[in-house]
């Protein structure tokens, strides 16, 4: 989210999603029926709290599993630390970058990044947030098998170069550095109690390491989780109006049952097609908001997949119109890129027409595609074992899983699907093991920048992200050509050819990116549409919607 080399708050809008717009998820757009109109909101944020709450409930899609984002950050463990973990700069509703912990940053010189930190902010355990402290989180995010440390591949050296200033030496230019800061990345830690809790931080009744809004007052395994607000919170102008937020999770079905009961007021949905009952609603609101959110399928690198030609004869095959309307209702788009078009943040006009001349990955094939396809199989030779594509048993999941196989049954291909626990399920991302039990896996896939070279960066040979399915020199090359190019239009140029390499190359295969969506009761609202919620404290917005 920065816009240029040196100021610290940059203007995206909601231009940026202008793409998601036009193309028919938004407000009056057309239903999977063909004729019965979407009446859906789309914007940053939603209508503005008028009164307080004691307290909310609100859903969520799966159970948290650790609230120490080093070592792993689910969408809901993040939509959970938005709320109680401050971090250096801070997503904005729309998108853009502000400060956080952080009052203001500087590059000096192409090499030298300089924050000022904020005196008299104050942990969850009442001690204060030393400048110290912010050196010791920036050190431990860019530990090497951090989750976070990709965030920092060209940081050489983090100093505390003032009682309230700290240095950070970078090996180049890096023209995305900063709003990673807004991310898990620039999360402000309490080192004191990290390392008091040892390997129990992060889990049920652990002690909190944070400075946020609100803290995690209890976590019972299984069942809830509670965030209470910090009465000594730092920054005068949030002005919390709901005194606690208690999370609950489920699957869609009960998500949607809770919000219409009444018994859970709200919830940012991971599938976007569960909202789709409630449009009309009386009672309930639905709202979507730009995203950087896209479903992908992510290739490992135990057999077939690793030969580019069998991935792109699948990405030629899929269809994914099919999967916007089976699995989302109509509320999804079908999609070229691993990334929505909430990261065009600038020079929009040039991702606009270089995603419009991307091909390899069509919204449902042609008979030119799946000849096209079979040629590839021919070429390559066809597996000697079916391809297994993974699924959680969610019905998101199991729509694109078996889009997949059926992809790759009208080319020729024997195709089945695995089912892997939901609590298992996130460890594709650590775990080798379990990678070896798959082909490839779907997921949705999002990043905290509004530059698509925050995400493209994940093809390097490096990226932790890259499971040893795509190695290119020049694509390396261009990544740090793209770090290095703080001109935006240069930068636009080399990210644009990064991501026509990417989909080339199929290195992850693009189904459908989807638009953050919300669904929340009638009497309550203040929250982001956009999907900042995972990043930015969106419960200090929330309240009734009568005064």
């Amino acid at each position: 989210m920065k816009k240029q080399h040196h100021p610290i708050t940059v203007t995206i809008g909601v231009l940026a999603a202008s793409a998601f717009v036009l193309a028919g998820c938004s407000s009056g757009s057309k239903g999977e029926d063909g004729d019965a109109a979407l009446d859906v909101p789309f914007g940053a944020t939603t209508p503005a709290a008028s009164g307080p709450l004691e307290s909310v409930t609100w859903m969520l899609g799966g159970e948290p599993t650790t609230l120490d984002a080093d070592i792993d950050a689910t969408t809901a463990d993040d939509t959970v630390l938005a709320n109680v973990c401050d971090r250096l700069m801070q997503v904005q509703p729309d998108l853009t970058l502000g400060p956080g912990l952080a009052s203001d940053a500087e590059w000096t010189d192409d090499t030298h990044l300089v924050f000022t930190i904020r005196q008299g902010a104050l942990f969850h355990d009442g001690s204060p947030v030393s400048t110290a402290d912010v050196v010791w989180s920036m050190q431990r995010h860019s530990e090497d098998g951090a989750a976070e440390s990709d965030e920092y591949r060209n940081v050489v050296s983090i100093e505390q170069t003032g009682a309230d200033q700290i240095t950070v030496t970078t090996s180049q230019p890096d023209a995305i550095l900063l709003q990673a800061m807004a991310g898990d990345g620039g999360i402000v830690w309490n080192p004191r109690v990290i390392e008091a809790e040892g390997e129990d931080f992060g889990s049920p009744g652990s002690a909190s390491a944070c400075s946020g809004p609100y803290q995690v007052t209890s976590w019972d395994a299984g069942s809830q989780l509670t965030i209470t607000r910090f009465s000594d919170y730092w920054d005068s102008d949030v002005d919390a109006l709901t005194d606690e937020v208690v999370f609950r999770w489920a699957d869609e079905t009960a998500i949607a049952n809770s919000v219409t009961t009444g018994e859970a007021q709200g919830s940012f949905l991971e599938n976007a097609g569960a909202a789709r009952s409630f449009i009309g609603s009386a009672d309930v609101s639905v709202y979507q908001g730009p995203s950087t959110n896209a479903w992908v399928l992510e290739a490992t690198d135990r057999g077939a997949l690793t030969d580019e030609r069998i991935r792109q004869a699948l990405s030629l095959a899929l269809d994914r119109t099919g999967v916007a309307t089976a699995a989302f209702g109509g509320l999804a788009q079908p999609w070229k890129t691993p990334v929505g078009s909430g990261a065009w943040g600038y020079e929009v006009d040039t991702f606009e027409q270089a995603y419009d001349a991307l091909e390899g990955a069509p919204a449902k094939p042609s008979e030119a595609d799946l000849a096209a396809a079979k040629d590839l199989i021919a070429e390559a030779g066809a597996p000697s074992a079916p391809i297994v594509v993974a699924s959680n048993g969610s019905s998101t999941h199991n729509v694109i899983a078996n889009a997949l196989v059926a992809a790759a049954q009208s080319i020729g291909l024997e195709a089945e699907i695995t089912v892997i626990p939901q609590v298992q399920y996130g460890d594709f991302y650590s775990d080798p093991d379990l990678r070896g039990q798959a082909d490839l896996w779907p997921d949705e896939y999002y990043i905290s920048k509004n530059d698509p070279l925050g995400f493209y960066k994940n093809g390097a040979s490096d990226a932790s992200v890259n499971f040893g399915v795509f190695s290119d020199p020049e694509y390396d090359a261009l990544v740090d050509e793209g770090y290095a190019a703080t001109d935006d239009v240069e930068r636009a140029e080399i990210t644009t050819e990064l991501q026509k390499r990417w989909v080339e190359h199929a290195v992850w295969i693009p189904v459908v990116a989807t638009p953050s969506t919300l669904i929340m009761s009638k009497t309550v609202t203040g929250v982001p549409a956009s999907a900042a919620f995972i990043y930015y404290p969106w419960a200090v917005d929330l309240g009734s919607a009568k005064g």
